[in-house]
């Protein structure tokens, strides 16, 4: 974001009568999927020449060890575990900006796509303090890379649709995510996997295929990968065939014939309406 570049001074005024002063931008940085060689050129220096970087627990080591000369600080943030509170991330992005010059808050994926980034941005305008985006590759797109899988294909999906379930903690979103997925032609479900059950059977409910193809793909670009296909109907066992690592649930006819590291055949007889009543409420 322009503007004029907010000036904050620390320390005692001391003999000379005068205070160290610095001069505060904060970046909100995509760290992409987790390879480090999927990071922008933009991405990569300013992490080469951050004074501080704020890192979310997505962001792998290999990544991290590129700036040795920074502070890191671990502002660790994983569905469904417990998490630093956002209100004191966002003050401590501004007081790190109030005493060096070049902060990096550095986030998985994209900043922009569930990442909480108006959030921070707010914070540090209301406070006067510089800040800039810069994006990085979101983990749908390292997925489909890494699956071969256009999201979009001619005659088959002309509409594409990001959702997440999960709105706080513990917490769920209104059904309009559901209708979302309902209406795109090929889907991917962020932060889901807790709620695998509840997703089946909301989507199932809405009238979509039980047949239609499902590919989970866990910790994206990374040497742990691993992806599972099979049939929306068998979606909570696809579920617990992954790991503890971040998962996407991808789901429309363009996986059809995405290869895969496991492919679950068939169509589970799992009724319809498993789901809790209080999910389903």
């Amino acid at each position: 974001m322009g503007g004029r570049r907010a000036r904050f001074c620390v320390g005692d005024a001391g003999q000379s009568g005068k205070r160290s002063c610095v001069t505060g931008q904060v970046y909100l940085v995509g760290a992409g999927p987790g390879a480090a060689d999927l990071l922008t050129v933009r991405a990569l220096r300013l992490i080469e020449r951050a004074d501080v970087i704020l890192y979310d627990a997505l962001v792998t080591d290999e990544i991290l060890a590129l700036a040795p000369q920074a502070k890191m600080v671990p502002v660790g943030k994983r569905g469904g575990r417990v998490s630093m509170d956002q209100a004191l991330i966002n003050r401590l992005l501004v007081s790190t900006a109030s005493k060096h010059k070049l902060v990096v808050r550095l986030k998985g994926g994209d900043p922009m796509l569930f990442g909480r980034a108006h959030e921070e941005i707010e914070a540090c305008v209301q406070a006067g303090i510089p800040v800039s985006v810069v994006p990085g590759i979101t983990a749908a797109f390292g997925a489909a890379s890494a699956l071969s899988t256009s999201l979009t294909q001619r005659g088959l999906s002309r509409s594409v649709t990001f959702v997440t379930p999960t709105v706080a903690r513990g917490s769920l979103a209104s059904p309009a995510w559901a209708k979302a997925v309902a209406a795109a032609d090929t889907s991917v479900i962020y932060m889901g996997r807790g709620d695998a059950v509840w997703i089946r059977d909301s989507l199932l409910g809405l009238g979509l295929p039980a047949t239609l193809p499902v590919v989970l793909a866990e910790d994206v670009s990374r040497p742990s990968s691993f992806t599972v296909k099979g049939p929306l109907s068998d979606l909570p066992d696809l579920a617990l065939k992954v790991g503890s690592g971040p998962v996407l649930m991808m789901i429309g006819e363009v996986f059809a014939a995405a290869e895969v590291d496991v492919e679950v055949l068939g169509v589970s007889p799992t009724p319809v309406g498993m789901v809790s009543s209080a999910k389903a409420s």
